[in-house]
C-alpha cells in the first residue's frame, strides 16, 4: 500500500502562507455575507460565486500539495497555479468593488450594514494575499518554463478576464456593423487567448508546429491591431448622436457602453505590452 508524504513546505513557505490567508479570507468574506441573508441579483451572486470558488479551488491546491498528489495530474501544476492565483486576484480584485458598491448605501447603519462592510474589508485583504502569491510566483526574467507565470502569461489571463467583463456589459449592438466588428473583436481575440492558456495548462504546445514564443509575436500584433479598431469603433458607434439618458439607473445603456470603452482600453494597453514583453522574449535573449 502507498504511503501518502506530507510536504509542510506546501503550508510554511511564504506561497503556502499566502494560500492559507486567502482560504480563510475568502470563508469569512462569504460567510459575512450570507449571514446577512442580502446577495440576490446578478451582482449578488457573482460576489458570493467568486469568494466560494476561490476557496475552494486555494484550498483543493493546499491539499494536493501538502499530500503531494499534484505530479499525478495530466496538467502543467505550475502553469495551473500560476494562472489561477491570477484569475482569483482579479475575481476578488472585481469583487471587492462591485460588493459595497451595490449593496452597502449612505448613511450605513445597524449591524447589517457593519457585516457587509467587514466582508468588504476581508475582500479587500484577500485581494492582497492573491496578489501577494502572483508576485511570489513569477517567473524570473529570462525563464520560461512555467510560461503562465511569466509577464506575457499572466496579461493573457488578464486579457481573457477583461473580455468577459466586456461580454458582460454587451446588450445591443446589432443596429450597427461597427459595433458587430467590435464583438468580432472581443470574441475572436477571448477564444484564442484562452485556447493558449488552456492547451499551457494541458501541455499541448508542444504539438504546435511552430515555437510559441513566435507564434505569440505574431497573435500579439494581430489583436492589437484588431483592438486599436475596436478602440476607435465603439465609442463612435456607441455615442454617436446618442446623449446619456436622465436619469441613468443602474442597468443604463449608456453607462454600460462607456464600461466597454474601458475595457477596451484596458485589453488594449494589455496587448501591447504582452507584444512588447513577447518580442523581447524573442529577439533578446538574457545572458546564460
Amino acid at each position: 500500500m502507498a504511503l501518502v508524504t506530507v510536504n509542510l513546505r506546501a503550508v510554511t513557505s511564504w506561497v503556502g502562507i499566502a494560500r492559507l490567508f486567502a482560504v480563510v479570507l475568502s470563508c469569512i468574506a462569504f460567510s459575512l455575507v450570507a449571514s446577512t441573508g442580502d446577495f440576490r441579483g446578478p451582482y449578488g451572486t457573482w460576489c458570493m460565486f467568486t469568494w466560494c470558488f476561490c476557496f475552494a479551488v486555494t484550498l483543493l491546491v493546499v491539499v494536493l500539495e501538502l499530500l503531494e498528489l499534484y505530479p499525478k495530474l495530466p496538467l502543467s501544476w505550475d502553469d495551473f497555479t500560476s494562472a489561477f492565483s491570477m484569475l482569483a486576484t482579479l475575481m476578488v480584485f472585481t469583487t471587492s468593488v462591485v460588493f459595497p458598491a451595490t449593496f452597502i448605501s449612505s448613511p450605513c447603519g445597524g449591524s447589517k450594514c457593519a457585516r457587509q462592510a467587514a466582508a468588504t474589508t476581508v475582500s479587500c485583504l484577500c485581494f492582497l494575499a492573491y496578489a501577494l502569491e502572483v508576485g511570489l510566483t513569477r517567473a524570473k526574467p529570462g525563464d520560461i518554463s512555467s510560461f503562465l507565470s511569466t509577464v506575457p502569461g499572466l496579461l493573457k489571463v488578464f486579457e481573457a478576464y477583461v473580455a468577459c467583463l466586456i461580454f458582460s456589459l454587451l446588450d445591443t449592438y446589432h443596429s450597427e456593423a461597427g459595433l458587430q466588428w467590435c464583438v468580432a473583436v472581443y470574441s475572436i481575440c477571448f477564444i484564442i487567448t484562452f485556447l493558449i492558456i488552456i492547451f499551457t495548462i494541458g501541455r499541448c504546445l508542444t504539438y504546435m508546429p511552430c515555437p510559441l514564443e513566435k507564434m505569440l509575436v505574431g497573435y500579439n500584433a494581430l489583436a492589437l491591431g484588431m483592438y486599436i479598431t475596436a478602440t476607435v469603433l465603439w465609442p463612435l458607434y456607441s455615442f454617436k448622436n446618442r446623449n446619456r439618458p436622465n436619469p441613468c439607473g443602474r442597468n443604463c445603456w449608456w453607462d454600460r457602453h462607456l464600461g466597454v470603452t474601458f475595457l477596451t482600453i484596458f485589453n488594449l494597453i494589455a496587448y501591447l505590452v504582452d507584444l512588447i514583453y513577447s518580442t523581447r522574449m524573442v529577439f533578446i535573449r538574457a545572458p546564460p
